[in-house]
């Protein structure tokens, strides 16, 4: 497996490719980019970023995200906003818009999931958001969804967007960590959704 989870949405692929890094415990400072959703304390985290990034780390982030991340480091920022296409290092990425139904995380603030193309596999990381018509319409090899509720989709609508995109692998995240999102009682809720046909992994403990 060439996807880890640190916890709750902290995610590493290929042991370079960070996204919303958050609290980690080791220090590799391996990170060729890091990607951040938005600038929330559990996706924006200062001390984790520090351990995973080095001096050419590049990172690729909202326009809030930025705005803290400039007060903190001087590497290269990427500045992205939702439904647009770049190039960093290789890897070809995507934005799409990321946000709940009238609470939290509000489409006008500008929130974003990512698309990424590494070695020509497709990941998707939907950042923090509800089972919206932009997610229905993706199309991805790896989707990372969140299943926590709360300030994301829960386990059933998680199995929901699986089903309609319909990946190689499907990965839950986004749960059993902090206060207001679901326990691991949460895994068995989105199995009984997920159709049996698509493969699927647990990383979080």
């Amino acid at each position: 497996m060439n996807i880890k989870i640190n916890c709750h949405s902290s995610i590493c692929i290929d042991d370079e490719f960070y996204f919303d890094p958050f609290d980690v415990e080791a220090s590799p400072q391996n990170a060729k980019v890091i990607f951040i959703t938005h600038s929330h304390f559990d996706h924006l985290d200062i001390k984790s970023i520090k351990k995973v990034m080095n001096d050419k780390t590049i990172f690729v982030c909202t326009e809030d995200s930025k705005k803290i991340l400039e007060k903190n480091f001087k590497n290269k920022i990427v500045l992205v906003r939702p439904n647009m296409s770049g190039e960093v290092l290789g890897v070809k990425y995507e934005t799409f818009p990321a946000y709940n139904f009238g609470h939290h995380h509000f489409k006008e603030l500008g929130f974003v999931g990512y698309t990424v193309k590494i070695d020509g596999t497709r990941y998707t990381i939907c950042g923090d958001t509800d089972l919206t018509e932009e997610l229905a319409n993706i199309k991805t090899d790896v989707l990372l969804v969140p299943i926590g509720g709360t300030f994301t989709m829960d386990a059933q609508d998680g199995a929901r967007l699986a089903n309609i995109i319909k990946p190689k692998l499907v990965i839950a995240t986004h749960y059993n960590h902090i206060e207001g999102t679901a326990d691991k009682s949460a895994e068995k809720e989105f199995l009984k959704y997920l159709d049996k046909n698509i493969p699927h992994e647990f990383l979080i403990k």
